[in-house]
């Protein structure tokens, strides 16, 4: 038995694909006179054994960028242009401090981390999405798509031989400018009620739901007789697969029949439907939640990790009050809405489903290996601004400093990590580029941010070409 992140795991015999790479590995050394020694083979079967460790992550992504200082940064002796209303309150970790707009979520302070000193350079929602997910700038300010792979794809495309009725990459969503990219739209996230308003500028959609709806159709609905038609017709497929090479490669058939195949298997399978069925949950768990969109949404999060699946990404959106604002993201704007009413209103439920759902982590033993993250694409603007004709109070786009708040995952957590000035603007302790974030998942996942992917160009890019995992987390 082996020891990882404090959690016991037996790595179990290597599969044909280890051997291959450790028998590469050896081949390569006689070939070329080099010695890999012990400690690089050994850190190959580490590599594997970690992978084999079933980590997930469930990305509550609040698109638009949610306000670090009236959040998880509050800044009470700033001047009142930049404080805000709220009070910071103290959580069960002595010096941890959050708004006292979520009391539940302070009452857990041993139960989630803090870090409040990343920065990145890109302020557009698109582009800022894409910098944070990806760990790339983009060429395009306002993109729909993304340019490089971002995190969840790259999750899909490492794990790829784990794939089988459940899709690895899962999402209610497909983010502003994210986008699996050259990976190619087989690691592409799977989303059962698509909406292609959230992969544009548009700020004002209504929530889309993760959870199976009663009475609205989705991809999941499939009959006995509808999945016999299918594997009839997946056997005349085969019979059909008699195309020249050259045809495939021109038209891309290969990542084509990789989406049919993961679709067979996915609606003729019963696991793929019942993960996403809140209906199998007792009365109290649901209750504990709240009968809530978020509540809905992340409860079908977490049965979706637990049957399987490797990264949900759930886009936090909620519908306002109209005379609140008319936005449905964290894009608080005057001219969206009054950034501290549109708080007052949306964050008790947000501290309901969120506390539940890292309560729920942690009482069924999954915290070691699911991670919950919350974050936007940046932070907002430390000075409140008064733009909108009413002045009502608003903030604006900032990447200059954010916080990023983290739940088990067998990481370290009641602590919190950097710190930014008086008025959190920018870091000044522990200053981090966002891809030290992702390099962080990218460890946890046992993946080598340093290996590349062929571009559309042939050209080999790498997962990532900075950032390093946060030692205070590991």
């Amino acid at each position: 038995m082996k020891h990882y992140q404090g959690v016991e795991y037996c790595p179990g015999p290597l599969n044909r694909r280890s051997w291959i790479k450790l028998g590469g590995l050896s081949l390569g050394s006689l070939i070329t006179g080099s010695n890999p020694g012990l400690a690089q083979i050994l850190d190959l079967e580490n590599q594997i054994g970690h992978r084999s460790n079933n980590f997930s992550v469930i990305l509550f992504w609040a698109n638009g960028g949610p306000s670090h200082l009236d959040l998880f940064d509050l800044k009470p002796e700033a001047p009142t242009e930049y404080r805000g209303p709220f009070k910071p309150i103290s959580t069960t970790v002595p010096g941890m401090e959050i708004t006292e707009m979520l009391p539940r979520i302070a009452a857990l302070g041993e139960q989630f981390t803090l870090v409040r000193s990343f920065h990145h350079e890109r302020v557009e929602h698109s582009g800022g999405t894409h910098r944070f997910l990806t760990g790339y700038a983009s060429r395009q300010a306002n993109l729909k798509h993304s340019e490089f792979p971002d995190l969840g794809s790259i999750v899909s495309r490492n794990l790829e031989h784990l794939q089988k009725d459940l899709p690895l990459y899962i999402a209610n969503t497909k983010a502003y400018g994210s986008g699996p990219a050259y990976l190619g739209t087989a690691h592409a996230p799977y989303m059962p009620n698509p909406n292609p308003l959230t992969s544009t500028g548009n700020n004002s959609y209504d929530p889309v739901p993760l959870y199976s709806v009663p009475g609205q159709s989705d991809n999941l609905s499939i009959t006995l007789s509808e999945s016999h038609k299918l594997l009839t017709r997946r056997g005349l497929m085969r019979a059909l697969d008699t195309l020249p090479r050259q045809m495939e490669r021109n038209l891309n058939l290969q990542s084509l029949d990789i989406l049919q195949q993961r679709a067979l298997n996915m609606l003729t399978s019963s696991r793929t439907r019942e993960a996403f069925d809140l209906s199998r949950e007792n009365t109290k768990t649901r209750n504990r939640y709240g009968n809530t969109h978020w509540g809905k949404s992340l409860l079908t999060c977490r049965r979706l990790v637990e049957a399987g699946v490797r990264f949900v990404q759930c886009q936090a959106t909620f519908r306002l009050r109209k005379e609140t604002g008319r936005t449905s993201n964290w894009d608080d704007h005057s001219v969206n809405s009054n950034i501290f009413s549109a708080y007052r209103e949306k964050l008790p439920f947000f501290d309901e489903s969120v506390s539940a759902l890292i309560s729920d982590l942690y009482d069924r033993g999954m915290d070691q290996n699911v991670l919950f993250v919350f974050c936007g694409e940046f932070g907002r603007t430390p000075m409140i601004r008064n733009q909108d004709v009413s002045g009502r109070p608003g903030r604006d786009h900032w990447s200059r400093s954010m916080c990023v708040f983290l739940s088990g995952g067998g990481l370290k957590m009641g602590q919190v990590i950097g710190a930014t000035n008086r008025r959190a603007e920018e870091p000044v302790d522990r200053i981090m580029d966002s891809n030290d974030f992702l390099a962080t998942i990218y460890n946890r996942f046992g993946i080598d941010s340093a290996q590349s992917y062929d571009d559309h160009a042939g050209r080999p890019i790498p997962i990532l070409t900075n950032g390093a995992p946060i030692p205070e987390l590991l």
